[in-house]
């Protein structure tokens, strides 16, 4: 009976080239699904066997183990060479979103407050 084992919706394509290449390494039978015309079924990696699906996670709980290290070593080199972009380095790429964004939440923090200041007047 067919197990899912990871689903494959909002992951980087190669994050799911990898695990597919590890599935075939350790020769763990799988099939994939798409996420349809629509967008709504569950795009995602399915094993053949149930048998095989502890086999498998531990498989990938490895796998984005060492991803996570590499990610954050990869992160570390940047911000130490100046490379990692800063908040003020985004603010000062997109200034006027960035001043509508605040205007607007100004704006919600007002109406949401108006009534209870006016209240205690």
């Amino acid at each position: 009976m067919a197990a899912k084992l990871f689903k494959l919706r909002h992951v980087p394509d190669d994050e799911a080239e990898d695990i597919r290449q590890l599935l075939h390494e350790h020769e763990i039978g799988f099939y994939e699904t798409d996420a349809g015309g629509w967008g709504i079924s569950v795009p995602a990696i399915w094993l053949h066997e149930k048998a095989d699906l502890d086999q498998a996670n531990d498989l990938i709980k490895v796998y984005q183990m060492q991803r996570a290290e590499q990610a954050q070593a990869q992160y570390q080199l940047d911000k130490e060479q100046g490379l990692q972009p800063t908040v003020l380095d985004k603010v000062l790429q997109n200034p006027l979103q960035v001043v509508l964004l605040v205007t607007l939440c100004l704006f919600i923090l007002y109406v949401t407050l108006a009534p209870f200041i006016d209240f205690l007047k």
